[in-house]
């Protein structure tokens, strides 16, 4: 299918790129999957193991060194778009290293994920400039972002900024009350928070849910993963582990997800080691049919954990 025909083909479904937030009811909740740990798979073979692994769809990476590299994102986004739907899987969210507005790339990366049927976009992240500070860094960030929502709402698409633990004191994000000062006052339809509680929880202890309900109004993604805290070099750091094995209180997520009527696509993140120094020297269909089976594990305690909560993802 050459990329007019296939730009055809999801017209109407690019038409409307913001209504899944808001007119998504909890029945048609898709459960989509970050593609980063299937990196070594081409879209045919990835889109089939995300689809035998219980996925919905595909949380595509479309970042320099991901699945798709902006560079050829007019000739390949389409592509790997298609691969997905042929396995019955949607491509509602994808993951980029955009920063700002006027990045060479940007525009173009956008309106053709726009044009494939993309509705949400993972943002790059920013960094604190301590000779500023914290609160000059937030005032240098605004307008810097301020222009990315403008640039959003030319393209149809919504962009996110994911929350992330801090692994050292510049990434920008691992406090949500910044990323609440970045956004605060922008349009939520056009840019938001991919809201990521593995990392708020692994910030803030017992206190993420206040910071929670501070952010929601911008909660237009979610991302699903668990940690414990492991002593490693260096220190006690979080270490991700299969959904349900570790300390994120899932339940009180999905709960609060419920009370602030927070209907958004979720992307299940298998950051845990995807294999075993013995599994990763087996021959590719052994390693492809290994990481099939884990992701299906937190696939499907995930869709578990939606299901007690009322709310389905498949």
């Amino acid at each position: 299918m050459i990329r007019r025909e296939f730009l055809k083909g999801v017209a109407v479904a690019a038409a409307a790129p913001l209504g899944l937030a808001r007119a998504q009811t909890p029945e048609t909740v898709r459960l989509h999957a970050f593609s980063k740990p299937l990196n070594w798979l081409g879209y045919d073979d990835l889109a089939e193991a995300m689809a035998q692994a219980g996925c919905g769809g595909i949380d595509l990476a479309v970042r320099p060194k991901g699945h798709v590299e902006p560079e050829r994102v007019e000739q390949d986004l389409p592509r790997a778009v298609e691969a997905a739907r042929k396995q019955g899987l949607a491509v509602r969210m994808i993951v980029t290293a955009i920063r700002a507005a006027d990045e060479p790339l940007a525009e173009r990366t956008l309106k053709t994920a726009a044009q494939c049927g993309v509705q949400i976009y993972r943002m790059g992240y920013f960094a604190y400039d301590h000779e500023v500070g914290v609160e000059g860094t937030i005032e240098r960030l605004r307008p810097q972002t301020a222009a990315l929502a403008a640039l959003n709402r030319r393209c149809g698409i919504t962009g996110c900024y994911q929350n992330h633990y801090a692994w050292n004191d510049t990434l920008f994000g691992g406090s949500v009350w910044d990323v609440h000062a970045v956004l605060k006052g922008l349009d939520p339809q056009w840019i938001g928070c991919q809201y990521d509680v593995r990392h708020a929880v692994a910030e803030a202890g017992g206190s993420w849910g206040v910071a929670m309900r501070l952010i929601a109004p911008y909660i237009r993604s979610v991302c699903l993963k668990d940690f414990v805290w492991a002593k490693k070099k260096g220190g006690w750091v979080p270490d991700d582990v299969f959904g349900g094995d570790g300390q994120v209180p899932w339940g009180r997520f999905l709960k609060l997800m419920n009370t602030l009527k927070l209907e958004v696509p979720a992307s299940l993140h298998c950051e845990w080691p995807l294999f075993t120094p013995e599994e990763a020297a087996l021959p590719e269909g052994e390693r492809r049919r290994i990481a099939v089976a884990k992701m299906k594990r937190d696939a499907d305690f995930f869709k578990a954990q939606y299901a007690k909560a009322g709310v389905k993802a498949g």
